[in-house]
């Protein structure tokens, strides 16, 4: 039995806990009848007040991060270096700007798509992990930027498989050195031994 998750479950305080807590659950994603979904095995937590290395508290309030700063359980999704569409989950409450990124998918359903869509003829890492791969196996760009999470496009789903706390790698996130003490912060999550993850750091 399957359950998505509503908003409530992004309306915590602590991107930390909502980052943990979303390994193990499916991304799903329906775009002109093609429904694609991937197990989430990677995520980034981004506190909006103090965490150096979040948008919305290196900019603040910017044509770019307004939707951080809105009601939580939507899609603020970004072009990074102009190629990859990076899709994050805004959490917590209206004002607070805080994110999770989603780095890592291992494919479920519509598999046959998400190997179209990344140009692949097998299930290997390059299919789902990695933040801009994941985006692209899923169909996710920049035009989905505040969608909302609870609707028929962009949703997430508890399947109940669950992920014991010593299958999860607590390390510092990725490309994040202009960060300063913060890029340390041990705020990436894997799934251990999960092919779909991205390298060690």
């Amino acid at each position: 039995m399957s359950i998505i998750l509503d908003r409530e479950f992004y309306s915590g305080n602590d991107p930390v806990l909502i980052a943990k807590s979303l390994l193990g659950k499916v991304l799903c994603t329906n775009f002109d009848g093609q429904l694609t979904t991937g197990i989430i095995v990677e995520t980034e937590a981004y506190n909006g007040r103090t965490d150096k290395a979040c948008h919305s508290h290196i900019h603040g309030r910017t044509k770019r991060t307004s939707i951080m700063f809105k009601e939580p359980g939507v899609a603020y999704v970004y072009l990074c270096y102009g190629i990859h569409h990076l899709f994050n989950i805004v959490t917590n409450s209206i004002g607070n700007a805080d994110a999770v990124l989603i780095r890592g998918i291992e494919p479920l359903d519509g598999i046959e798509t998400i190997l179209q869509r990344r140009g692949k003829t097998k299930l290997e890492r390059s299919v789902g992990g990695g933040p801009g791969i994941a985006s692209q196996a899923l169909g996710i760009t920049t035009s989905n930027y505040g969608t909302d999470l609870c609707s028929n496009e962009i949703w997430i789903e508890d399947r109940n498989i669950e992920i014991p706390p010593s299958r999860v790698l607590e390390t510092p996130r990725v490309g994040i050195d202009y960060a300063g003490e913060d890029a340390l912060l041990p705020w990436r999550f894997r799934i251990k031994d999960n092919r779909f993850t991205s390298p060690s750091k």
